[in-house]
């Protein structure tokens, strides 16, 4: 039933994405993040689709992804590419305004949705999101570096290619697009999970199986009953949050869990062996 409902979700997210494309940003000449924004530039120059170009540059990318981010993430990844993509060739490409402030703004807010609402049930929107998180792990840098970075050049390539105002206006999408994003799932935020359960070693076991990080290990003791127990505590992304909670469900749904944000931290950020 909840594989059902994330399939549905991602349904809707698509399409979501697909409507702030053909009816904000590409008739605007305004860029959006990511891959989806890298497709738009092609599809300027190129005769082929925005919706093409979104498939076929997250092709390679979700081979990566699925070696090595983690397979369900990536699957139900590129299925949110694969579904926009169709959207985007169904729905036509209709100019609503021909002020390009506004279809930067709402063309911003609209695909957002769409992004966070897949992000929210444990996938992403592709492309860059996947990368991000490769170079993440990979150097220990947060994954919003990275996410500045990617994005900062498809600014400049808007700049270069076209005309610096679709730049400038690309860049307000941005801003608007990461501003929804961290209101309804923020990625880039550290959260803190202690974990209360009295089966340490099978839920440690499991959530290295999914989740790439550390866990250190507090003998606890219960105030009520006085059972030995153990306090799993582990530092991860809101992108591995949604994939915390399932492992914690399937392996201990009686665990005790308090997720707290974490302002900042210090040392190796990775799972050490």
């Amino acid at each position: 039933m909840q594989e059902i409902q994330k399939v549905i979700v991602i349904i809707l997210g698509a399409i979501i994405m697909a409507v702030g494309l053909n009816l904000f940003l590409i008739p605007a000449n305004v860029f959006a993040s990511g891959a989806t924004g890298i497709a738009q530039i092609l599809a300027a120059l190129l005769p082929l689709s925005t919706g093409v170009f979104l498939f076929l540059l997250n092709l390679p990318i979700a081979i990566l992804g699925w070696v090595k981010v983690g397979k369900l993430f990536t699957f139900y990844s590129f299925l949110h590419v694969a579904l926009t993509t169709f959207f985007l060739e169904l729905i036509p490409v209709v100019e609503l305004s021909q002020d390009i402030l506004l279809n930067g703004v709402f063309g911003g807010v609209i695909t957002a949705v769409g992004a966070a609402s897949a992000l929210k049930w444990g996938a992403s929107a592709g492309g860059l999101d996947i990368i991000a998180l490769v170079l993440a792990r990979m150097s220990d840098r947060p994954v919003g570096v990275y996410f500045f970075g990617l994005n900062g050049a498809i600014v400049l390539a808007a700049g270069v290619l076209f005309n610096w105002e679709s730049a400038l206006y690309t860049l307000v999408t941005l801003y608007v697009s990461s501003r929804v994003i961290d209101t309804i799932h923020t990625r880039h935020v550290k959260v803190t999970a202690f974990i209360v359960t009295k089966r340490p070693d099978e839920l440690r076991e499991a959530i290295h199986k999914h989740i790439t990080r550390g866990i250190t290990r507090i003998p606890a003791k219960g105030g009520f009953d006085a059972t030995e127990k153990e306090v799993l505590m582990i530092v991860i992304t809101r992108y591995e949050l949604y994939a915390l909670e399932q492992v914690i469900n399937e392996i201990d749904e009686n665990a005790f869990t308090n997720i707290v944000n974490t302002a900042g931290i210090y040392g190796l950020f990775r799972k050490t062996d």
